[in-house]
C-alpha cells in the first residue's frame, strides 16, 4: 500500500488529498481542507511593495507617486513623496514621505497615502450584505517618531462609510510589521464595477474633521482615527515610509504575496501606461492630416486621459490625440508637404486612475 498526495481545486475552494493505493488495486481518498489564502492573487493591493514606478515622480503636493499609490498634502509646509530604497529585509523599495517643513493641519485638511481598490476586485467580499467577510490589512512601516498612528478603510460611492483604525510604532527609525483585522460592513454601498470599491488610507496627520473614532464602521469621510499622532505632517524633518502592504480575506495575515515583476507591471498598467517611441507616419503623396491607430498592450480600466511629450518631426507637425479608448489610441498628424511624413521619439502616457 502506498500514499500519493494530490490537490483538488473546485469552485474557488481547495483541498490537499491523500490518495491511498490499496494492494487490491482500489484507491481510498481522504481530503484535508486548505484555506484559499495559500493561492495566488489573494492580495487585493497592487504594487504593495512599491517596486513599480512608471512615473518616476517626486510629489510635492498631491498626486500619484509609485504606481497605484496616491498621496495628499493639504497642510502648509514643504514635503516630498517618492520611491525609496529604504526597505525592510526581503524588500527593495518603499514609498517615503519627508516633511521638510512641519505645519498644523486645518480641520478639513487631508494628509495621507492611499490606494483605491477597483470594485471588480472586491466582489468576493460581499460587503454591504449579511455575508460580509472579514479582512486583514498587513504592512511594514518606518517612521522617525513613535506613537499611535492611524489609517482607515472607506467605500467610494453613495453615503460614505469609514473604518478608522490605529496601530502603534514602538521604535523610531526602525521597520516594524503591523496587522489590522476588520470585520466587513453589513451596510453601505460597495461598488463591484470599475469604480472605487474600497479606499485604503494611511493617515499622515489629517485635520480633525477627517478623522473618526477608531475600531468601528461609521458614516463619514475619514482617513484616520481621532487622537492619533499628526506625524509627520506636524514635524519639520518628519519621515514616514511604507511597503509590503497586503489586503486579504480572512482574520490572519499571510506572508506577503510576491508576484513576478512583469505580472505586477501588467496589473499597474490597467490604470497607467507609459508608451515610448511610438512612430506615427504616412506616405500618402500629399500634404494634410493622416491618422494612425495604436493598440494598447493592456486594456485600461476606463477611457484614459492621454498626453504626448514633444516629438521629433520629419516633414510633419502638430501631432495630437484624435481619440482614445480602453484599448486603442488614434493619433492625428499633419504632413507638411508631399511625400513621407512622420513624428517619432515622443512618449505618450495614458491614465485611467480611480
Amino acid at each position: 500500500m502506498s500514499t500519493i498526495k494530490a490537490s483538488n481545486i473546485q469552485n474557488g475552494s481547495s483541498a490537499s488529498t491523500n490518495i491511498v493505493l490499496n494492494t487490491d488495486g482500489s484507491a481510498t481518498f481522504a481530503q484535508m481542507p486548505v484555506g484559499p489564502s495559500y493561492f495566488a492573487m489573494r492580495n487585493k493591493i497592487i504594487n504593495g511593495d512599491q517596486r513599480i514606478n512608471q512615473r518616476a515622480a517626486t510629489i510635492t503636493t498631491n498626486g500619484y507617486c509609485t504606481d497605484r499609490w496616491n498621496v495628499s498634502n493639504q497642510t502648509t509646509g514643504a514635503w516630498t513623496a517618492a520611491q525609496s530604497t529604504n526597505a525592510p529585509s526581503g524588500f527593495i523599495n518603499s514609498l517615503l514621505v519627508t516633511k521638510t517643513t512641519g505645519g498644523s493641519a486645518s480641520a478639513g485638511d487631508f494628509n495621507y497615502i492611499a490606494q483605491y481598490i477597483e470594485g471588480t476586485n472586491i466582489t468576493d467580499l460581499a460587503w454591504g450584505t449579511a455575508q460580509a467577510k472579514t479582512v486583514t490589512l498587513s504592512f511594514w512601516v518606518y517612521a522617525g517618531a513613535t506613537g499611535t498612528f492611524s489609517g482607515s478603510l472607506r467605500n467610494g460611492s453613495g453615503t460614505l462609510y469609514s473604518y478608522p483604525f490605529t496601530y502603534t510604532i514602538s521604535n523610531a527609525n526602525t521597520w516594524e510589521f503591523k496587522t489590522v483585522t476588520i470585520a466587513g460592513p453589513t451596510t453601505g454601498t460597495w461598488l463591484t464595477d470599475t469604480g472605487i470599491g474600497v479606499s485604503v488610507f494611511f493617515d499622515l496627520g489629517s485635520g480633525s474633521s477627517n478623522r473618526g473614532a477608531a475600531g468601528a464602521w461609521a458614516v463619514g469621510n475619514f482617513t484616520g482615527a481621532t487622537g492619533a499622532t499628526a506625524y509627520p505632517t506636524s514635524t519639520s524633518g518628519g519621515i514616514f515610509a511604507i511597503t509590503g502592504v497586503q489586503f486579504e480575506v480572512g482574520s490572519v495575515a499571510t506572508p506577503f504575496e510576491r508576484r513576478q515583476y512583469g505580472q505586477e507591471l501588467l496589473l499597474c498598467q490597467r490604470y497607467y501606461q507609459v508608451q515610448p517611441d511610438i512612430l506615427v507616419s504616412s506616405y500618402n503623396g500629399t500634404s494634410g492630416t493622416i491618422y494612425n491607430d495604436f493598440m494598447l498592450p493592456v486594456t485600461l480600466r476606463a477611457t484614459p486621459t492621454a498626453a504626448i511629450t514633444t516629438p521629433i518631426y520629419l516633414n510633419a507637425n502638430s501631432l495630437a490625440i484624435n481619440s482614445a479608448s480602453v484599448n486603442r489610441v488614434r493619433y492625428s498628424l499633419v504632413i507638411s508637404s508631399t511625400g513621407y511624413g512622420a513624428a517619432y521619439g515622443q512618449t505618450t502616457t495614458f491614465s485611467s486612475e480611480l
